[in-house]
C-alpha cells in the first residue's frame, strides 16, 4: 500500500518557499566554515565580514540568528501545509514572513544598478525573496480562507 499526499497549488508554493528558506539558512551557516571570503561573496554587511576576519563572535552569532529565522520560515510553511504538526501562531507568522520577504525582494531594487553595472547577486537574491514572499502571501490568504470556512461550516 503506497502512501500518497496530494498538495494543492498554494500548498506547493508554500513548500517551495520553505525549501528555499532552508537552503538559504544552510548557505548562511556554510559561510561560517567558508570564512570571510564567503561572507563577502554573500554580500554580508561589512561589520560581519570584519568580524569574520578578526575572529570575533559577532559574525557567527549574527549568522546563527539569521539562519534560525530562515529555518523558522520553513517550519511555519511546513506546518501550514500539514507536513509537520500544527504549531502556534501559524497565521500571523505567515503574514509577517510574507511582508518581510516581499519587502526584502523589493527594497533592493535601487541597488541593482551600481557604478560597475548590474549587481546580479542582488537581482537574483531579490527575485528569490520576492517569490518566497508571494508564496507566503498566497499561503496566508489560504490559511485565513480555511479558518473562515471552518467558522461558517
Amino acid at each position: 500500500m503506497a502512501f500518497t499526499v496530494k498538495f494543492n497549488l498554494i500548498e506547493k508554493l508554500l513548500i517551495s518557499a520553505g525549501v528555499i528558506a532552508s537552503a538559504a539558512a544552510m548557505w548562511h551557516l556554510l559561510c561560517l566554515f567558508g570564512g570571510p571570503s564567503w561572507f563577502a561573496f554573500a554580500r554580508a554587511p561589512q561589520s560581519v565580514i570584519d568580524s569574520a576576519q578578526q575572529g570575533t563572535l559577532f559574525a557567527p552569532l549574527a549568522t546563527v540568528i539569521v539562519a534560525s529565522l530562515m529555518f523558522a520560515c520553513t517550519i511555519f510553511a511546513f506546518s501550514a501545509v500539514g507536513m509537520i504538526g500544527k504549531i502556534p501562531l501559524v497565521k500571523p507568522a505567515l503574514v509577517t514572513i510574507a511582508l518581510l520577504c516581499t519587502v526584502r525582494g523589493v527594497i533592493a531594487i535601487p541597488f541593482f544598478l551600481t557604478s560597475t553595472g548590474w549587481d546580479i547577486w542582488q537581482v537574483v537574491a531579490s527575485t528569490v525573496w520576492f517569490y518566497v514572499g508571494v508564496c507566503f502571501i498566497a499561503g496566508s490568504i489560504e490559511q485565513y480562507r480555511r479558518n473562515k470556512s471552518l467558522i461558517i461550516n
